[in-house]
């Protein structure tokens, strides 16, 4: 069953490089006792997610801060080390969190996995953009139309704040 608006986060352990190597950061950690922009997306560096989607959220953080958001994250099913990578050419290092999902174990329990094998990429997140107030979803917008990120983009957010 997919996520909905007044649901809380389900627990989970995203990966986040520190300078010490790829470490757990747990739902609490990442969302507790913050209002959170959290965007998902099939891929790091897949044609959509790092043309659009991405660029529009770190084009986007001064508005979200003085929205009242405290943290932007990103959470997408690669390994740390593709994240750590992704956030560094992009220049969202330390501006965006990059949380890997590396098993889509949180794509799935939030009822947002999508099953790509048929294009070589495995089972991976939806495209989706969601408002996170201590851990529960304020608001949620899952992309219907497949490469696009109009509807979960940040424009789309922002505009819900």
């Amino acid at each position: 069953m997919t996520i909905q608006i007044g649901d809380r986060l389900p627990q989970a352990t995203f990966m986040v490089m520190t300078p010490e190597g790829p470490k757990g950061m747990t739902t609490k950690e990442a969302f507790g006792g913050a209002k959170v922009a959290l965007f998902g997306l099939p891929g790091a560096f897949t044609p959509v997610c790092h043309g659009i989607h991405l660029p529009g959220f770190l084009a986007a953080v001064d508005r979200f801060k003085a929205k009242g958001v405290h943290k932007i994250a990103v959470t997408s099913v690669n390994d740390a080390f593709v994240m750590d990578a992704w956030a560094k050419a992009t220049g969202a290092d330390g501006k965006i969190i990059f949380l890997a999902d590396g098993s889509a174990n949180f794509a799935k329990a939030i009822g947002l996995s999508v099953d790509l094998s048929e294009r070589g990429l495995g089972v991976r997140s939806q495209r989706y953009s969601m408002l996170v107030d201590d851990g529960v979803v304020k608001k949620l917008n899952v992309e219907e139309a497949p490469g696009k990120a109009v509807a979960s983009g940040a424009e789309r957010l922002l505009e819900q704040i």
